[in-house]
């Protein structure tokens, strides 16, 4: 029986994962994502099922169109690939939550997806798509504020401190001008400050700013970036969000042991 409920949630977070890539596909065209049959973007031939399904579909047609033989790209396997992964997780983690517990991660999960690949790609994070993620924390921590009863300190205090950290990102942002840092990156952070809360969103940022360090020494070091190119930071505060749902605590109560015993 655990077996298959694992393999729904897999076959859920591939269809889940299809979908966002045609998300993230009709952002950058502006087109609507709830309407219209999906196409190859080189030669606009409408998508037959056996074309559309996730990941298979990929490793069957070995990675090129089925009409027009151009390359599909990597993005596309690798969302799906990254939303399975992200689903069966999170159900992992959260599967003795309560149910509103799990579906908030689940859609939250595809908000950040989101954002991390169209910021990889196009070095923006897209606003509807970070109000729609701020908005949605903001209404699911508000029901758990509300649910405990008495407007519950504790979590009002665990939320107010949560933003705090991202005033050092709008400090940032205006003292370089926008050069460091943008205000997409600021949003994003107060969306991390909403979801994680004090004290879990300083692992979330100790993450990303020594992820974005290594892998932007490394870009360097391989002369593919220079000193003054920009890199994406968006995709690095996602997954330090992600690292901080699934081992913050972990961390936090180690540190707290050592710490304690020092």
């Amino acid at each position: 029986m655990e077996f298959l409920v694992y393999f729904l949630i897999f076959i859920f977070g591939l269809i889940v994962g299809s979908f966002l890539n045609s998300v993230i596909y009709r952002l950058e065209t502006k087109e609507s994502f709830l309407k219209g049959r999906s196409f190859c973007p080189h030669c606009k031939q409408i998508l037959s099922w056996k074309d559309l399904i996730p990941i298979f579909s990929f490793l069957i047609l070995k990675g090129k169109c089925r009409y027009c033989q151009n390359k599909i790209s990597f993005q596309y396997p690798l969302v799906e690939l990254s939303s399975v992964i992200l689903f069966v997780s999170i159900f992992y983690l959260f599967h003795t939550h309560t149910f509103v517990d799990l579906i908030f991660y689940w859609l939250i999960s595809c908000f950040l997806l989101v954002i991390f690949v169209y910021d990889l790609k196009h070095y923006l994070i897209e606003d509807k798509v970070i109000y729609s993620g701020i908005f949605l924390t903001l209404f699911y921590q508000l029901f758990k504020i509300w649910n405990f009863g008495n407007w519950n300190l504790f979590l009002i205090w665990n939320l107010a401190l949560g933003i705090l950290p991202s005033l050092f990102f709008l400090i940032i942002i205006l003292i370089s001008k926008e050069k460091w840092m943008g205000f997409g990156d600021f949003k994003l952070s107060i969306l991390m400050g909403l979801i994680l809360g004090w004290p879990k969103i300083l692992v979330a940022l100790f993450f990303s700013f020594l992820s974005g360090a290594i892998v932007g020494s490394i870009l360097i070091f391989l002369k593919i970036k220079k000193m003054k190119s920009q890199i994406p930071f968006a995709p690095f505060l996602v997954s330090g969000t992600f690292f901080s749902i699934f081992f913050g605590e972990k961390i936090i109560d180690w540190y707290l042991k050592v710490i304690l015993l020092k």
